[in-house]
């Protein structure tokens, strides 16, 4: 088998195409959530602490005429912000997969034509003995 037929039959396993999609949407669920943060919580939060964006928090490290060197604790504030978001919708989302998953398991698997058939043959067989 030549290493494309073989990249090519690697490529289209249904695991890979799944993986694919996945972080796909992964991507633009991080997009979604960061504009969620930045444009709809951020704000009144910077009111409420004050009217400043926590991107603005930053310590100096260096200023000279050259170069100004920062400590952007601000950003690593709002980045953290960004992750517990993510982290629970994620969370919910499984939570919700797995609820799903116990009632599928739990509901008894609908009779066959063939036991329902068997089922009344046996209830007939026990009306004519009694």
């Amino acid at each position: 088998m030549s290493i494309v037929q073989e990249f090519k039959q690697f490529a289209m396993r249904g695991n890979v195409v799944d993986l694919a999609v996945a972080v796909i949407i992964g991507a633009e669920f991080g997009k979604v959530v960061n504009s969620f943060v930045n444009d709809i919580l951020m704000p009144p939060l910077g009111v409420l602490i004050g009217g400043l964006d926590f991107k603005e928090y930053k310590l100096i490290l260096i200023h000279t005429a050259e170069k100004t060197v920062t400590l952007n604790y601000g950003s690593f504030i709002q980045s953290i912000i960004n992750f517990t978001i993510i982290a629970f919708a994620i969370f919910m989302m499984i939570k919700l997969m797995n609820t799903l998953k116990k009632k599928e398991a739990a509901a008894p698997p609908a009779p066959t034509q063939s036991e329902i058939l068997l089922t009344e043959i046996r209830d007939l067989l026990k009306t004519k003995k009694d």
